[in-house]
């Protein structure tokens, strides 16, 4: 008798950074996340300078070696070419589901994915006020919440997770240099994480931050840029696998949180 499934093992990584030298170097990884998780999640900054070239490597480095679903979202990385639309396309081939804005289900587990924005945390958070240009960037910023929000509010399961590049607050940044901070995520993302009652978030970006944090309703906040993984377990695998516990009953989440507790992802280290 086949026992029924009781959690979810989600891996993720984000700014793999693949070079025109990256070629078989992300395979032995694939593989070994393929063997440990049901899911991939990839967290941005697939290429290092957003060249159709690197997300080719990285489409066949991903179809040489994995055999679970991917997710992901695109980072900064992928727009410094002027290229996303083709890298986005590239990626889609290999059979990565890339999410802007966009919600999916797999295995009874909600996942709505966007790549954020910069602008800054809590107090610090850059206002829409004076030149026209601040209010441009600002509004990306609020774009990118809104197209979250959107993503969250389609999904009718018990557990969500929320797929970002930039992160959603600052205690996953601390360690990059405090001027930075601003640019590396926004908590404007923070808000509908929050009002959704997501279960787990997953981010990279910040090098040098720190690998967990917490939303101020208490939502675990994971960094998995692949340098930071490296440096804080340099004799582990670059990955993080999260187990997210099945509740297959469960009823359709609420736009606002209801009262009591989901049950806590585990963190197993890879």
């Amino acid at each position: 008798m086949t026992l029924p499934k009781t959690h979810l093992r989600v891996a993720a990584i984000g700014d793999l950074h693949a070079s025109r030298h990256s070629q078989g170097a992300f395979q032995p990884l694939f593989a070994q996340i393929s063997a440990n998780a049901d899911v991939l999640l990839l967290c941005g900054d697939f290429t290092d300078y957003g060249l159709p070239d690197e997300a080719r490597i990285l489409a066949r480095e991903l179809t040489a070696a994995i055999t679970v679903p991917v997710l992901g979202v695109l980072g900064n990385h992928e727009y410094e070419a002027g290229k996303p639309h083709e890298i986005r396309e590239i990626l889609a081939d290999a059979g990565v589901t890339l999410l802007d804005g966009e919600a999916t289900e797999l295995h009874g587990v909600g996942f709505a994915g966007v790549k954020g924005f910069a602008g800054g945390f809590g107090r610090g958070a850059l206002g829409p006020w004076g030149e026209h240009i601040i209010k441009q960037f600002v509004q990306e910023a609020v774009d990118e919440a809104l197209k979250l929000e959107t993503a969250l509010a389609r999904l009718r399961t018990r557990q969500r997770v929320a797929v970002l590049h930039y992160s959603p607050i600052q205690a996953t940044v601390e360690g990059e240099p405090v001027e930075i901070f601003p640019y590396l995520g926004s908590s404007r993302l923070e808000e509908p994480i929050n009002r959704y009652r997501v279960t787990a978030v997953f981010h990279g970006h910040a090098h040098r931050g720190r690998p967990e944090g917490r939303t101020s309703a208490g939502v675990p906040v994971y960094n998995v840029a692949m340098p930071l993984l490296t440096r804080v377990n340099p004799d582990r695998p670059p990955y993080l696998i999260v187990e997210l516990p099945l509740t297959a009953d469960a009823p359709p989440p609420a736009s606002q949180p209801p009262t009591g507790t989901l049950a806590e992802p585990i963190v197993r280290t890879a």
